[in-house]
């Protein structure tokens, strides 16, 4: 599969403008470091708002679930540096899909990505696991479009952790992410506007109160890159 493991963290959250360029300096020359060298975290992606707003988008991809879980990620998330602890309380309207890889084909990181946040209606999981599993195989091969994965939220059985306390209000959670990745802003959103918008969602099996947003490419890591 395209994406570097069974498993990804996919987050969103928003950072002030006032803070920005500190955020971005800790989480490149920081952040980056530390989680790259935990034992199962394979490549980090940092994506920013593509409209130029304050949103934030982060992607971990992972060996296996069971990463999210261990020891050596709990003995980071119960142990910020002090850099971390000073950034933790920006990081506002968090939202983290702790995930299995549902599907993945193409591309990882492109210049731009659409992720859309959604949730099967009742009793539509595999239909629409299985009509979106077809989209991501004709998707990728579209003009524009370099890669498309399908990602499962499951809640990991820990305790609440240091760096979530920090943070203050709880973490939101999204059910299903899609991720869709490519070389032109315009060839996705053509996509968000045709086969994920709201009414060809809901054919597919969605629930209605998908959110959907669009990134740009800030910085992607390899363990090695920053070791």
């Amino acid at each position: 599969m395209a994406l570097l493991g069974n498993a990804a963290l996919a987050m969103w959250w928003n950072v002030a403008a006032e803070v920005r360029s500190d955020f971005e300096d800790w989480h490149a020359h920081e952040h980056f470091t530390e989680r790259m060298g935990i034992p199962g975290f394979r490549r980090s992606s940092r994506w920013r708002s593509a409209d130029g707003g304050d949103g934030i988008f982060v992607m971990y991809e992972l060996a296996e679930h069971a990463t999210l879980s261990s020891a050596p990620y709990l003995e980071r998330l119960n142990a910020p540096t002090p850099w971390s602890t000073r950034m933790m309380p920006h990081h506002r309207n968090m939202v983290r899909c702790q995930s299995h890889v549902l599907e993945s084909r193409g591309g990882a990181v492109a210049a731009h990505a659409l992720t859309v946040r959604l949730s099967p209606a009742a009793g539509q999981a595999e239909s629409l696991r299985a009509a979106l599993k077809a989209l991501i195989a004709e998707l990728i091969d579209r003009p524009g479009v370099t890669g498309a994965h399908l990602l499962h939220h499951e809640t990991p059985a820990i305790a609440q952790t240091t760096e979530q306390k920090i943070r203050g209000a709880a973490d939101q959670v999204a059910d299903r992410v899609l991720i869709v990745c490519g070389y032109e802003l315009a060839a996705l959103k053509a996509v968000a506007e045709s086969e994920l918008g709201d009414e060809a969602l809901a054919r597919l099996g969605a629930a209605p109160g998908q959110i959907s947003g669009f990134y740009a490419l800030s910085q992607s890591a390899l363990p090695g890159d920053v070791s």
